[in-house]
């Protein structure tokens, strides 16, 4: 592959933030070892992995063409890859199309209950963009999104729905909508001037850090409530207490008037948390 094959690969990629793929990946993961109480057959974790890839896929790729104009007049956003003109618009299409192509091959291989909800998980994606143009709810439909990777991933192996998963779907919307307010805190002037809704934009900063604050409890309560539901132990718990001290960690980087370590909290806290949840269930199943 030619040097500029690759720059084109790396652009693609990086504007898709193809490395965050690890925000929700290891939650599907861990609504995978919840279903199967283990680990699955390889086809069934490659199955559930593909899903994950395409959905996000499409979803970012989509989200960079919804915005563009959006971002190309936030100064913030202005350098992103569709207003830089360093990605057109027809490969943000391809990329679009290729993952819901890639989901859809997925879940058609998982089983047919999977194949069937796609279109409800693909609709949500396409929405969420424009939600912010009418409402401050917008968090949550993210949320919502996000939420569909363990129930998905339990619907993969199982083959059916059970309302067990349901509360770690619930405290992924809401992990994703608390860090999704404090992510939006960073275009509060902007949101105002064009007339974007946020929770930021509606009510302050201050009351918007608490507003996150409230939903990563909630998030942790329903994450204790996996205990009984699934007979999980101590190494369960032991994740726990680490994931609820990193959510700590995360609110004492952001203040109202200090935004500076937005991106370490942001990124860096967020992507460990997931992590830690799927290690400490995937270690109390296995062990």
């Amino acid at each position: 592959m030619t040097t500029h094959a690759l720059r084109r690969v790396s652009d693609l990629l990086e504007m898709i933030k193809f490395s965050h793929t690890l925000f929700a990946l290891p939650f599907a993961l861990t609504g995978m070892v919840l279903a199967a109480r283990g680990v699955p057959s390889a086809g069934t974790v490659l199955g559930i992995v593909a899903a994950m890839v395409g959905a996000r896929t499409a979803a970012m790729a989509w989200n960079r063409l919804a915005d563009a104009d959006l971002d190309a007049r936030n100064p913030r956003t202005a350098g992103r890859h569709i207003p830089a003109g360093t990605v057109g618009r027809g490969e943000a299409w391809a990329l679009v199309a290729g993952g819901v192509l890639l989901l859809e091959a997925a879940a058609w291989f998982l089983n047919p209950l999977c194949l069937k909800l796609s279109p409800i998980a693909l609709a949500v994606i396409f929405l969420y963009p424009y939600t912010k143009r009418f409402t401050w709810l917008c968090h949550y439909l993210l949320g919502l999104a996000l939420a569909a990777a363990p129930l998905g991933a339990w619907i993969a192996v199982t083959g059916s729905w059970s309302w067990r998963i349901a509360p770690l779907g619930l405290a992924v919307l809401l992990w994703t909508a608390g860090f999704d307010v404090l992510y939006a805190l960073q275009d509060l002037e902007f949101d105002r001037t064009e007339g974007l809704h946020s929770i930021p934009q509606r009510w302050g900063r201050g009351r918007a850090l608490r507003w996150a604050a409230r939903l990563h409890l909630t998030m942790m309560a329903l994450l204790v409530l996996q205990i009984p539901l699934f007979g999980l132990g101590w190494w369960y718990v032991v994740g726990l207490a680490v994931a609820g001290g990193l959510l700590l960690y995360e609110h004492a980087l952001v203040t109202p008037y200090d935004l500076s370590r937005l991106d370490v909290a942001f990124f860096t806290m967020n992507g460990v948390v997931s992590v830690v949840v799927f290690l400490a269930t995937f270690l109390d199943v296995v062990l």
